[in-house]
């Protein structure tokens, strides 16, 4: 009797434990793709959650913000599976050894801008007519606000800075704060200016508040193009383990990128909800820079990267001994398909 009420105890266990494989095959793979910024410039994974993209590749996503270099540091310790961040970041943390795997790269321009408050660049004279160079001179002395240190954002803020003459340790001061923040001081003249992306930049030219100052994303800078500027990022064990996991999220991600170049107005409609503070009529003007510069081909290549690595270089936040000798085993087109 004993062994029989065991038997039928463990049997009922397994019956209450038994998913049927289709069940299995129907439950999403869960995933956490952390963004390292709320800007226009990660349109492609906010699109692709809104517009239920993830969903129909059979995922379940988490997009955790943790800015600047928080959003890579969470892939490497593991507690994020994909990153999307720039190429400058990505290259930085190869060279100290943090080693990932870029699978795609969503836009290949480098969509950055310094705002600088009008009654300040009126006080220096600054005209649209100056060269980056010539304008780049007159951060000396400023107060700038950026986005955490090391980010892509600071890197900007030193690369004009150099372009200038000047020393970005010394010559510019900096101010690390949130996005959001940045326009509230600007206006109570804490700070002289900003750098960030569209479209608290955006904001604050059409609110009369500052002028554009200098603008990667318009032309400022060609001589970063192409650019390794939203690389989806992932531990190269992560495509090894679980390869269905990234071919998933960058079919996601390329079906956004598609909407946001071929449909922009549609796109913008699943972005308004994460930027309903933001006036309309700005939101639009930003838009229309910013979905344009999203790529038609997600493959990376060696020509963004080393562009990639140029800011680095330029804004010395790496050593000229610290460059890669190579960026072989650094990225892969396998999933863009």
């Amino acid at each position: 009797m004993a062994r029989w009420r065991h038997a039928a105890i463990a049997a009922l266990i397994a019956a209450g434990s038994f998913v049927p494989i289709a069940a299995l095959a129907q439950q999403p793979i869960e995933t956490v793709i952390a963004l390292p910024t709320s800007t226009l410039s990660y349109g492609a994974p906010i699109v692709a959650e809104a517009a239920g993209l993830y969903k129909t590749e059979g995922l379940k996503v988490t997009q955790p913000v943790l800015v600047g270099v928080a959003a890579i540091n969470a892939v490497i310790a593991g507690s994020a599976d994909f990153t999307i961040g720039t190429g400058p970041v990505f290259l930085r943390a190869a060279a100290q050894g943090q080693r990932l795997l870029a699978i795609a790269n969503l836009i290949d321009r480098p969509l950055l801008e310094i705002v600088l408050r009008k009654d300040v660049a009126d006080r220096l004279r600054i005209t649209p007519a100056m060269t980056l160079a010539e304008r780049a001179k007159y951060l000396k002395g400023t107060t700038i606000a950026i986005q955490g240190v090391g980010s892509i954002v600071n890197a900007w803020e030193r690369y004009v800075a150099v372009k200038g003459g000047l020393d970005p340790e010394t010559d510019v001061r900096i101010a690390p704060m949130e996005p959001t923040a940045m326009l509230a001081a600007l206006e109570t003249k804490s700070i002289d200016g900003f750098t960030t992306s569209m479209p608290i930049t955006t904001d604050a030219v059409l609110r009369g508040s500052a002028v554009m100052f200098a603008s990667a994303a318009q032309g400022d800078a060609p001589e970063l193009l192409p650019f390794a500027y939203a690389l989806i990022e992932t531990k190269p064990e992560t495509c090894r383990v679980n390869r269905e996991k990234c071919i998933r999220v960058v079919r996601a991600l390329a079906a956004a990128n598609r909407l946001i170049r071929d449909q922009p107005e549609e796109a913008l409609n699943y972005l308004r909800a994460r930027f309903k503070t933001i006036a309309p009529p700005l939101l639009e003007a930003a838009w229309k820079v910013v979905s344009a510069a999203h790529a038609k081909d997600l493959r990376v290549t060696k020509d963004e990267l080393e562009n990639a690595e140029k800011v680095n270089l330029v804004s010395k936040l790496l050593d000229p001994k610290d460059k890669l000798a190579s960026y072989d085993g650094l990225w892969t087109d396998e999933y863009v398909k």
